[in-house]
């Protein structure tokens, strides 16, 4: 019924949803001052209260001239064997967690003191007691966040087979109690008991109201208020969907595996590809890949060009089927849980766009805005294929599109010289310390929060590249802890993602007091503290006599690694990606709330791509790139023109790119309305369909079935408009908050504090739309409706359309 916070992943990021009757989240800190209570040796942090540059400087010699080797990381085979020496301070600082056979105990302790909650709040009576059942709830969530969450991370990021056997058997027990609390439909009775009490609701904050609507909201989703029948079905469908859902990512194919090219119609592809892939006269490519996708954008001979378009863009009947038993599924849910359509149930939770209605709203304005760039553009390809092909017919077939486009781009990079070469010489200037050392200064600049690198105790990380930087304030306090393992290694994930493995969370004194009995657990002294005890000897401080569990986040990146001396070096697209994971850092660091359940990227879900997405502005700003950007041998600033000759390269049909976009969603919203119930639900012909209607475009053939290769389908269900959604936010923030960096803008500590404030500070613990209508300045969008929808998709993604 709560969630367990998702990794946020760069561009494709799905959250996962437990679908339970109570509870998930995470993130925390605890202690007095400075004195984090988690440990002994570094917790009585001495820091200094203002930065300087050797202080930054720190920063890049940590991750650029570390004085660790490849050579010597043990075999991540044989990696139980080389265990760090001495006495272990668990995973994370958790003292559970100092040998693989400790997530047993963090489990079973936090089912039981999870039990004990359940029964406080069934048993429930006064008016007293209705008034702390969403404070229960919320704590009840943290209990099983604080293993789901970081279990999620150690079973899939741990090198050692034991610990993620651990993590694996821990994640298991917590997941089987949370669906047994989904047949204690007293939960939800007593919820809706306190929210239908004025004299509870009234003792409330604006906080913990949002939490207790959203958890009424999640109840009602999970068809826990239905009888016992619906309920069974219910769970029964929802694994159904999650299976053919992995299946139909997991299996997709093209109707044709190969597709046979003339060699004769080969001109303009690579002649040593041609030779190497032809027999008879015949070149014989796959359907889908890398070398078919080239030979689209490079082959001369139209027929070529639309016969590998055509079978790169039909998949097998196979995928198609299981997409369309998924949607029909879907369906089936909804209406199980009297929604009209599973968009309409979807959107009802966590989500701005409150209703599909809504989301069209935003993508017509946005399709209006965007559509005399698409012309513009679709112009600028017609010439070119005069040109190229000294043919009068001006009209760009799907199958043109991308062979058009890379030629008017090579015309360009002719004209800014060898991008080759500028982006090996680019990246020279990105080592990854200096760009960790840039955020920082930029952090320290924007929100008075900064990196300090802290050496890691015994058995705190999980594999020796791993670095800890401690997020400090300007008075020198301890805010959040950061985890960076950022370089490629064998059997480590190569997708970027931003972990929270504890949420932002108050730990009241009766907590604290339950804690005692957790100093000495199976005769040995575990926890020096009941303090230590209640956030499991992670970091917590003490603020104005609130105990505060504080925001522990892993950002794991796939960064090539150093190589002797040189540091290991980023394109300008890993600066961005690196920008935008540290912008889902930065969120979480900031919104340290009351409750777990709004903490950090803990809001709406299309929301929360906003500070990631606002990031990757940041990341290519004159202003910004000024404060860091030098080359890691020479010392010298970076030359900002090249940088932003490729940025411009890069963005040269961003109307198109966004065209497709917009259709996909639109797609996305057609396939989870209430038609896709109907036994004559066609997927293809509601794909073609909404491309006739809205594209502007070249429309995909109507042979063809794109939507079987549409994996997002299955994460994002009736949510992917969220990804242009966040990147409309995030432009207009830039604009308006920001200036667009001009004038040094982006550096401003006021613009700074104006969006912390305003937006980053209060996660999902207030109405998003008033926190984006106060940070802009604008009422037409406080009421968050569906006018306000229309208003943000007529911004735009560029200024002056």
């Amino acid at each position: 019924m709560f969630q367990a916070a998702a990794p946020r992943l760069r561009a494709y990021s799905t959250r996962h949803r437990l679908t339970v009757y109570a509870l998930p989240r995470s993130q925390p800190w605890a202690c007095n001052s400075r004195i984090s209570l988690g440990a002994r040796d570094t917790q009585r942090a001495s820091f200094s209260t203002a930065p300087d540059d050797a202080e930054h400087d720190v920063i890049r010699e940590v991750f650029d001239h570390s004085t660790t080797s490849k050579s010597w990381f043990p075999n991540l085979r044989d990696l139980s064997r080389h265990r760090p020496r001495g006495a272990s301070a668990g995973l994370f600082k958790n003292r559970y967690l100092t040998r693989p056979e400790g997530f047993h105990l963090f489990a079973s302790r936090n089912i039981q003191k999870a039990s004990v909650l359940v029964d406080r709040v069934l048993n429930a009576s006064s008016v007293e007691e209705y008034r702390a059942v969403v404070r229960n709830l919320d704590r009840l969530s943290d209990l099983l966040c604080r293993v789901l969450d970081l279990c999620d991370f150690v079973r899939m990021t741990h090198p050692d087979p034991a610990f993620q056997a651990g993590a694996s058997d821990a994640w298991g027990a917590v997941y089987q109690y949370m669906n047994q609390l989904n047949t204690t439909t007293g939960l939800n009775d007593q919820l809706c008991k306190a929210l239908e009490d004025p004299d509870v609701t009234s003792a409330w904050t604006e906080e913990e109201m949002i939490v207790a609507k959203t958890l009424r909201v999640d109840f009602e989703k999970s068809a826990v208020h239905l009888p016992e029948n619906v309920r069974d079905r219910f769970v029964d469908l929802s694994q159904q969907i999650s299976e053919l859902g992995s299946e139909f990512v997991g299996t997709m194919a093209p109707a044709k595996s190969h597709v046979e090219i003339l060699t004769a119609k080969s001109s303009g592809l690579d002649p040593a590809l041609v030779k190497s892939m032809s027999r008879g006269g015949i070149m014989r490519l796959r359907a889908v890949g890398g070398t078919s996708a080239a030979a689209v954008r490079k082959a001369k001979d139209e027929d070529t060009r639309k016969a590998l378009y055509l079978a790169s863009h039909t998949a097998s009947r196979r995928t198609v089927a299981l997409l369309e038993e998924m949607l029909r599924l879907r369906m089936e849910v909804a209406s199980l849980t009297r929604f009209e359509s599973y968009a309409h149930q979807h959107l009802q939770d966590r989500m701005m766009a409150k209703s599909p209605a809504a989301v069209m709203h935003f993508l017509k304005a946005l399709q209006k805005n965007n559509a005399p760039v698409v012309l513009q553009e679709l112009a600028d390809l017609a010439a070119a294929k005069r040109n190229l092909l000294g043919s009068q017919d001006a009209e760009i077939h799907a199958w043109d599109s991308e062979f058009c486009k890379n030629s008017v781009r090579q015309s360009m990079k002719r004209e800014l010289g060898d991008a080759s070469v500028q982006s090996a010489q680019l990246s020279n200037y990105f080592s990854v310390g200096t760009v960790i050392k840039g955020l920082s200064i930029l952090y320290s600049r924007l929100y008075g929060i900064r990196f300090v690198p802290r050496e890691t105790s015994p058995g705190e990380v999980w594999h020796p590249e791993v670095q800890r930087l401690d997020v400090v304030s300007e008075k020198g306090n301890l805010v959040a802890v950061l985890y960076c393992d950022l370089f490629a290694r064998a059997g480590k994930s190569p997708n970027p993602a931003h972990y929270t493995v504890r949420c932002s969370r108050d730990i009241l004194d009766d907590e604290i007091a339950e804690a005692v009995e957790d100093t000495h657990l199976q005769g040995a002294a575990i926890f020096e503290t009941p303090e230590a005890a209640a956030n499991d000897g992670m970091e917590a401080v003490r603020e104005d006599g609130v105990l505060k569990q504080l925001p522990t986040i892993v950002l794991v990146c796939d960064f090539a690694p150093p190589a002797g001396h040189m540091p290991s070096v980023l394109s300008v697209r890993n600066v961005e990606t690196l920008f935008h994971e540290m912008g889902h850092a930065v969120h979480s660091i900031l919104a340290r709330t009351s409750f777990q359940n709004v903490a950090g990227t803990r809001c709406a879900t299309d929301l929360a791509e906003l500070p990631s997405t606002l990031m990757e502005h940041f990341a290519v700003d004159p202003t910004v790139l000024g404060l860091f950007a030098r080359h890691w041998k020479t010392g010298d600033a970076l030359p900002y023109g090249q940088l932003a000759a490729k940025v411009r390269l890069s963005n040269r049909f961003e109307g198109l790119d966004t065209e497709r976009q917009i259709i996909l969603a639109m797609v996305d919203q057609a396939y989870h309305s209430p038609a896709a119930g109907s036994p004559s639900f066609d997927s293809t012909t509601v794909y073609h369909q909404v491309q006739a209607e809205y594209a502007v475009g070249p429309k995909d053939d109507p042979s063809t079935s794109w939507q079987g290769f549409f994996g997002h389908l299955h994460g994002y269900g009736s949510t992917y408009y969220s990804y242009l959604f966040d990147r409309v936010l995030a432009e207009r923030v830039w604009r308006v908050v920001f200036k667009a960096g001009e004038g040094g803008a982006a550096v401003s500590r006021e613009n700074g504090e104006w969006l912390k404030e305003n937006l980053l500070k209060w996660g999902g613990g207030r109405d998003p739309w008033k926190c984006l209508a106060d940070t802009l300045k604008d009422e037409r969008i406080a009421e968050g409706d569906e006018k306000a929808m229309a208003v943000v998709g007529s911004w735009g993604l560029k200024e002056g359309r």
